[in-house]
């Protein structure tokens, strides 16, 4: 089984220097873009404002974080994304950027981001955001990824700090509100991510990583998705309940949810994850068996996306159609 140390003599060695490409997929630029856009809805959600360029800044300065956090990831991954068809394409196992350059940069780009986000915004923001980026590559990646199938429940608080950060970077303190941000993407990161780990279990399997499906099977991997589906759905109506949002962020929600329930009833009911991975390296490559645990994985990311935006829209737009629940409670 090949290891850290042996990425550079099994990987696909390149003589050529990393182009800015290369680091800039390091930083996994998907999952900054939802990190932006949630700590954007947390900030435009939140009942204070800072001057519009410095909450830019800090904005920025959130997502270099989880792009130095996502960097680090890579670089101590390495051994493991170089087994998985999913990610042997990454800049390091390919050997684009070396592991040692990829630390570097991750811890570089970690500082620089901490220091302009206390600078930008205020202290507990950059408190915030460094225990983010250290709970993400500290505890989740080289603590419990390779040795719990809970790995994915907990670490999953790392992706869920952005619409606190922003809230935070607004206001400077945590309210209950911004803890019910929190939550909602607490929430929905086990059904999202365990679908996924359905259609690729082989993949994990391969790697050695002991995600749910993997650890405990397929069956009972389709039985939690439903049980976190179930209760992610009803949570994330209660900011209407407390006022943050309103009608149009109520029907996204209650509709939306609806549909999530539906589709996690289906991956419930189906064989999802027994079959293997699929065939093909592509992420959205599955097998028939495997569609329903596909399509809620597509889903949830729309679904996610669509509460936020909501909330972005009625607060940053005055779009509250009716009173807010919670104000006639």
């Amino acid at each position: 089984m090949e290891t850290r140390s042996d990425i550079a003599l099994t990987g696909h060695a390149s003589s050529k220097p990393a182009e800015w490409r290369d680091y800039l997929s390091l930083m996994k630029p998907r999952v900054m873009t939802l990190v932006v856009f949630t700590a954007f809805a947390g900030y435009i959600a939140a009942p204070q404002s800072i001057h519009p360029v410095m909450a830019a800044i800090a904005i920025f300065a959130l997502a270099i974080g989880a792009g130095a956090a996502g960097a680090l990831n890579m670089a101590y991954d390495a051994d493991i994304d170089l087994r998985m068809r999913r990610t042997r394409l990454r800049p390091v196992p390919l050997g684009k950027v070396r592991q040692e350059d990829a630390y570097g940069f991750g811890i570089v780009t970690a500082g620089i981001s901490i220091v302009l986000m206390m600078l930008a915004a205020n202290i507990f923001a950059a408190a915030m955001l460094a225990f983010s980026i250290f709970f993400y590559a500290v505890i989740y990646t080289m603590i419990l990824k390779r040795r719990t199938p809970q790995n994915i429940v907990i670490g999953g608080a790392a992706g869920a700090f952005p619409p606190m950060i922003g809230w935070v970077i607004a206001t400077g303190t945590v309210s209950m509100d911004a803890v019910i941000l929190f939550s909602i993407i607490f929430l929905w990161t086990p059904p999202h991510s365990w679908a996924l780990a359905l259609y690729k279990a082989g993949d994990y399997a391969d790697a050695g990583v002991p995600m749910m499906p993997v650890a405990k099977g397929a069956k009972r991997t389709r039985l939690e998705i439903l049980i976190y589906s179930m209760i992610l759905t009803p949570f994330a109506l209660a900011p209407v309940l407390t006022g943050l949002g309103g009608l149009l962020y109520g029907l996204a929600a209650f509709l939306g949810g609806a549909v999530f329930i539906i589709l996690a009833w289906r991956v419930y009911n189906s064989r999802a994850g027994e079959a293997g991975s699929a065939e093909e390296g592509a992420l959205y490559a599955v097998r028939a068996g495997d569609k329903a645990a596909r399509d809620l994985f597509a889903y949830s990311i729309g679904y996610l996306a669509t509460l936020f935006a909501a909330l972005i829209a009625e607060h940053a737009m005055g779009a509250y159609i009716a009173t807010p629940i919670g104000g006639l409670l």
